[in-house]
């Protein structure tokens, strides 16, 4: 994973968070991706949106090379698309110079009802493809919530919310399949909840490639995987319970805390608090945070296969090198065992609470020296710090 693409609430554009080195592209995309919003993010590939243009522009882009390909959109509403690999039998490790496809989601309303379609586009030819057979909903009031789809085997799948406005109804979500294989629309019920879960839920996909739902509920993370029954019927296994208040650093409980992205095929999902934006392994519950808070809808992680320049001057060069290597390793280690205490110790996560915003505090006096011309307290590091 070399970074995370995020689009914020204000008109600069789509922003980037290196885990490591910066990509060549993302140096050179600075002016044109202003008006743009990242859509999704795939196999190497970015698909962002330019939504001030009719018809829709949307543009796939390579941060490896920072070759961009223009995809005015078809007509459609309430759109989203997906970016994906099109080479068969392909692992996805270097895919990103390969052919690829992009897949548009849109919803038709009329009199009568809201109907769901889909158009494909292999850039090869530069066409959109007839669309789909129209699939009927079950209300007139629908809309796709603005988050990045998943893929899972030859199906993309997208969050699709129920608006009743009535006092009759709550709003409901529900999930629209699209199979890649037959060009056909169709829906998956959501498990089954108590509470209202538009705008607390996620898609994810398991480590064992299969669906996956994730939800909040207050403080508590739902996390089920849809598996196939003995009937050889898929339904919904909670399969994950995790109680946040003991495991994040939170200052305002009150504060809603959502699930904001996830890595496909992984542990790893997105939350954002009150504090700061976290990554949390499901599975060993060990956690760190990688942004500061900020307004945005969804957190896209980036993976590829990156051969990281050769830097003519090495390490042999530097004479603090050693130094400096064991101070990255010993910063590890004290976070593996802070994350140990963690469970043991009913008061440390106030203490944490503490010490981040002292780091916040310290980030924010690192901004303003650099913004007056004295940048030599900046940590180039911070990105692989626990």
């Amino acid at each position: 994973m070399l970074g995370f693409f995020h689009s914020g609430s204000s008109d600069s554009g789509p922003h980037f968070a290196p885990t490591g080195a910066r990509l060549p592209g993302v140096d050179n995309w600075v002016g044109w991706h202003k008006d743009h919003v990242v859509w999704d993010c795939r196999h190497g590939r970015v698909l962002l949106c330019n939504k001030n243009m009719l018809p829709l522009l949307l543009v796939a882009w390579d941060p490896m090379t920072g070759s961009r390909m223009k995809l005015p959109a078809p007509k459609v509403r309430q759109p989203w698309a997906a970016v994906l690999c099109s080479a068969t039998g392909c692992d996805h490790r270097a895919c990103h110079e390969g052919p690829f496809r992009v897949v548009i989601v849109g919803l038709d309303y009329s009199n009568d009802g809201c109907a769901a379609y889909a158009h494909v586009c292999l850039p090869e030819t530069g066409e959109w493809s007839e669309s789909c057979s129209a699939l009927e909903l079950a209300t007139k009031n629908a809309s796709l919530l603005d988050m990045p789809p998943v893929s899972l085997q030859d199906a993309l799948c997208f969050l699709l919310t129920y608006l009743y406005y009535d006092a009759e109804h709550a709003d409901d979500i529900v999930i629209l399949k699209y199979d890649l294989t037959s060009h056909c629309l169709s829906l998956i019920d959501v498990p089954p909840v108590e509470t209202d879960t538009v705008g607390d839920t996620i898609l994810m996909v398991m480590k064992d490639g299969g669906l996956g739902f994730a939800r909040f509920d207050g403080l508590t993370i739902y996390i089920w995987s849809r598996q196939m029954g003995s009937d050889g019927v898929p339904a919904w296994t909670q399969s994950t319970v995790m109680d946040l208040k003991n495991l994040l650093p939170i200052r305002n409980p009150k504060k809603r805390v959502r699930l904001i992205g996830s890595v496909e095929g992984s542990d790893i999902i997105f939350v954002t608090t009150d504090l700061g934006i976290y990554k949390i392994n499901l599975k060993s519950l060990e956690w760190k945070k990688i942004l500061q808070r900020e307004e945005f809808h969804a957190l896209i992680p980036y993976r590829s296969f990156y051969n990281q320049p050769v830097d003519d001057s090495s390490d042999d060069d530097d004479p603090d090198w050693i130094d400096k290597m064991v101070a990255k390793l010993e910063a590890e280690e004290a976070a593996e065992e802070a994350a140990k205490k963690a469970a043991e110790d009913p008061d440390l996560c106030d203490k944490m609470v503490a010490e981040l915003e002292a780091e916040d505090a310290a980030e924010e006096a690192a901004k303003k020296a650099a913004e007056d011309g004295d940048s030599s307290d900046f940590d180039e590091d911070f990105w692989d710090k626990p």
